[in-house]
């Protein structure tokens, strides 16, 4: 049995995530679709953005089409639709609207080259996707395009298959390091069921930093997360057992509160996406005692391996496979390049 099928046993919605640009996520997006064509398994296709298209708009570099066998429900924007190679049938239009036009839900009556494009915000993917699911689509595959991480919250998708590669670095070793901090990060405890979770989520609708001392809840009245450490710092004491970040959490606002005040304190972010730490300083910070929970996090159903990089270099296909397998574990690894896989 293929990895799609095995995904379509536990899973409604997956989202595509690279871990950088170049990563392998296009490429991972057309071995899946190959796997359905050959199961004959019906799926909606559709992007966070746009894909499909000859020319990375950003880069200028060639970067792999999009193919769609018939019957594949994928969502085409009006201005795009005269573009696609393949046969489309309208089978709605939708409220949905982007740049390029509001968007159509099709299924391809011809097979053929399409470029796709989706909903720009979390709320309408998902009501999105549930129209692909009421109009057959039995598993639905979401391409993470420009926006590599915010894709992968958990609103989003019922789980990820994360694209990692030599994009990353010339050192191999590096590459396995960073792809196991994310991994180690979409995976955090969530808060425990009970007053504490139900207290977090009930402040968590005022978007703002938040303590919690106790049975008290205390906000801090700032815009952004920038600079917001050393109102931290000023406001953590000996009773703050809870803090609860909205916003972006990266090393500039936990570099700002004593390291003293990190221990015996848990920060709450909503989701794992919300983390903007590279894997050494998240080191550093966990050996002093920094801890964190989710209210959600991420499955990650499993991992692409990409062993070229758009530079130039690459890795022995088969070295970084066995490297990458051996660092995650159980998570199913896949080199989508060679269309090896566990």
């Amino acid at each position: 049995m293929g990895i799609l099928n095995r995904l379509a046993q536990k899973y409604k919605r997956i989202a595509i995530v690279g871990m950088a640009k170049n990563a392998g996520k296009t490429t991972t997006l057309n071995y899946l679709i190959e796997e359905a064509m050959d199961e004959g398994m019906t799926i909606g296709v559709t992007s966070t953005g746009r894909d499909g298209e000859c020319t990375d708009l950003v880069t200028e570099t060639e970067k792999p089409r999009v193919f769609l066998d018939t019957g594949t429900i994928v969502s085409v924007p009006v201005q795009l639709y005269e573009l696609s190679d393949a046969g489309l049938e309208i089978l709605r239009m939708t409220r949905y609207s982007t740049a390029l036009g509001q968007l159509m839900l099709c299924r391809v009556a011809e097979s053929g080259y399409v470029q796709i494009a989706g909903p720009v915000n979390t709320a309408d993917h998902k009501s999105m996707c549930d129209e692909m699911t009421e109009l057959g689509a039995e598993l639905i595959l979401i391409d993470g395009a420009v926006d590599r991480r915010s894709i992968a919250a958990p609103a989003t998708s019922d789980a990820i298959i994360l694209a990692t590669g030599a994009v990353l670095s010339r050192s191999m070793k590096k590459v396995v390091e960073e792809t196991l901090h994310i991994l180690n990060i979409y995976q955090l405890p969530q808060v425990p069921e009970g007053p504490i979770r139900e207290m977090i989520e009930a402040g968590a609708a005022e978007d703002k930093i938040m303590l919690i001392k106790g049975d008290r809840r205390e906000y801090l009245d700032l815009k952004t997360t920038l600079a917001a450490g050393r109102f931290l710092d000023d406001a953590m004491d000996e009773e703050t057992d809870w803090v609860f970040i909205p916003g972006a959490l990266t090393q500039s606002v936990i570099g700002d509160i004593h390291p003293s005040k990190l221990k015996g304190v848990t920060f709450v972010l909503k989701d794992p996406t919300k983390i903007f730490i590279g894997a050494t300083p998240w080191q550093q910070l966990r050996k002093r005692g920094f801890q964190v929970n989710v209210l959600e996090n991420i499955q990650v159903a499993a991992l692409t391996v990409n062993p070229y990089s758009p530079s130039g270099y690459s890795f022995d296909h088969r070295e970084l496979l066995t490297a990458m397998r051996e660092a995650v574990g159980d998570l199913p690894v896949i080199d989508v390049r060679y269309g090896e896989q566990d």
